[in-house]
């Protein structure tokens, strides 16, 4: 199975997904493309050291957000893949593009859902003293961070945290489930019941 991953940072979430399953032969699963908004992000150069073929696409350089989309779309479509991931990724799609990869468009968010979305998930858990934080799996929907929740994975907030600590322990959460919810996805074990998410047993 081909997948698309889209990245805005160093990509520390491409890296295990290359790890453990674009360099496994026994994974069945290639990443086909690696697609940035930020022509600096440490993820390209992550991508590159393994031959992926990587793609700079920036919104400044197009009349909208939708033909923004297009563009990415097109990519996608050119590289035959059969599921996008965003890993950091920092824009949010139109709604037609969300609809034309319905299911097929997944995200991985530093906070249990529906609590804390957006972009400083990690800084609002801290600063709303929250006990438990976590890491969500979910497909992306027309709204920010409110798609069916694939998986969730709980992440207790010490008494000493900082942004810093704690992100570092969710992420390697995110570095374990992430590259199992693409298995799952590839063994076609993801089934959708309205918001609902069921995972078959493998």
């Amino acid at each position: 199975m081909k997948i698309a991953i889209l990245v805005s940072g160093s990509g520390s979430n491409l890296q295990t997904l290359i790890d453990q399953l674009h360099l496994d032969s026994n994974s069945g699963v290639e990443i086909a493309v690696v697609i940035s908004d930020r022509p600096k992000a440490y993820a390209l150069v992550r991508a590159k050291k393994v031959d992926i073929p990587t793609y700079v696409i920036q919104l400044k350089h197009f009349p909208d957000r939708n033909a923004f989309d297009a563009k990415i779309s097109g990519i996608i479509e050119t590289h035959e893949v059969e599921l996008i991931l965003l890993a950091g990724y920092m824009k949010i799609f139109q709604p037609p593009f969300v609809r034309r990869y319905r299911y097929q468009l997944i995200n991985i968010h530093p906070s249990l859902l529906p609590a804390f979305p957006g972009a400083h998930a990690v800084a609002d858990t801290l600063a709303y003293h929250t006990k438990i934080s976590g890491v969500t799996v979910h497909f992306v929907d027309e709204g920010v961070d409110t798609g069916p929740i694939i998986t969730q994975v709980p992440v207790p907030v010490l008494d000493d945290d900082n942004e810093s600590s704690l992100h570092q322990r969710i992420q390697i959460e995110e570095h374990k489930i992430y590259p199992q919810v693409v298995k799952w996805f590839a063994a076609n074990l993801i089934h959708i019941d309205n918001r609902r998410v069921i995972i078959k047993q493998e």
